[in-house]
C-alpha cells in the first residue's frame, strides 16, 4: 500500500524541490557498526549472518518514515513497507539481483530469503527476480574493509531508492565491527534521518 505525501504540509517541501533538480542528488556516509552481539546471536542459532544483519537493517529502515519515501513522476509516495533488493553471489563469481519481502518475524523472512537466493543462484540472468516498487538496494563486500563506497548510476534513469552496502567484519580487542555505507536521495531525507537509521540499526544489532 502507498499514498501520496501532501507537499503543502511537508516541512521539507523546499528541500525536495531544490535537491530533486540535481544531476547527483544522492549523498552518502560510511560508519562502523558494532556487530559483536549480533554475530554471536546469529551463530548460536545457526542463522546466516548476512540474512541476520540484512533483516535488522530492513527492520530499522521500516521504522524511519523517510526510508519509505519514493519519487514517482514528481510526487512523493509514502509506502507502508520497504523491502530488500540485495545482490546474490553465484558460484561462478557473478551475481544476480534479488527481491526479498520484509517480514517482522526473522524466521518468516529467512524462509522467503532462502527461496529467493536459491532461485537467483540457479539462474544466469542478471534480473531473475520480480522487481518491487519500494526497495532498498543492498550489496555486500565481505572481502573489503572499506571506508567509503561509490555506486554506478544511470543519471537518466529515475531512482530514489536508498543504497546500503556492508563490508568485511574485522575484530579488535574482542569486538567485531563492520563498515556500512548508506547512500540516500537528498530530496527525500537529510543527515538527521540517516543518523536515526544508524542509531536504530545499531540498537537492533545489540539485541539478541
Amino acid at each position: 500500500m502507498k499514498q501520496i505525501l501532501d507537499l503543502n504540509g511537508w516541512a521539507r517541501t523546499a528541500h525536495f524541490h531544490f535537491f530533486k533538480q540535481f544531476d547527483e542528488p544522492f549523498f552518502g556516509v560510511t560508519v562502523n557498526i558494532d556487530c559483536t552481539l549480533a554475530y554471536a546471536a546469529a551463530k548460536a542459532k545457526g542463522n546466516p549472518f548476512f540474512l541476520y544483519y540484512l533483516h535488522k537493517s530492513l527492520s530499522a529502515a521500516n521504522q524511519i518514515p523517510a526510508f519509505r519515501y519514493r519519487i514517482v513522476e514528481d510526487q512523493v509516495w509514502v509506502y507502508d513497507q520497504v523491502n530488500a533488493s540485495p545482490t546474490v553471489d553465484r558460484p561462478d563469481g557473478t551475481f544476480g539481483f534479488s527481491y526479498i519481502e520484509f517480514e517482522e518475524d526473522f524466521q518468516a523472512f529467512k524462509t522467503g530469503a532462502d527461496q529467493e537466493i536459491a532461485e537467483v543462484r540457479n539462474s544466469s540472468e542478471l534480473f531473475p527476480a520480480k522487481l518491487g516498487e519500494c526497495v532498498i538496494h543492498y550489496s555486500a563486500l565481505p572481502w573489503i574493509n572499506f571506508s567509503s563506497v561509490s555506486h554506478a548510476r544511470s543519471f537518466s534513469f529515475p531512482d530514489s531508492s536508498p543504497k546500503i552496502s556492508f563490508g568485511k567484519i574485522t575484530e579488535l580487542d574482542g569486538k567485531k565491527s563492520m563498515p556500512v555505507s548508506i547512500h540516500v536521495h537528498h530530496a527525500l531525507m537529510d543527515g538527521l534521518h540517516v543518523g536515526q537509521f544508524i542509531d536504530c540499526f545499531q540498537q537492533l544489532m545489540n539485541e539478541e
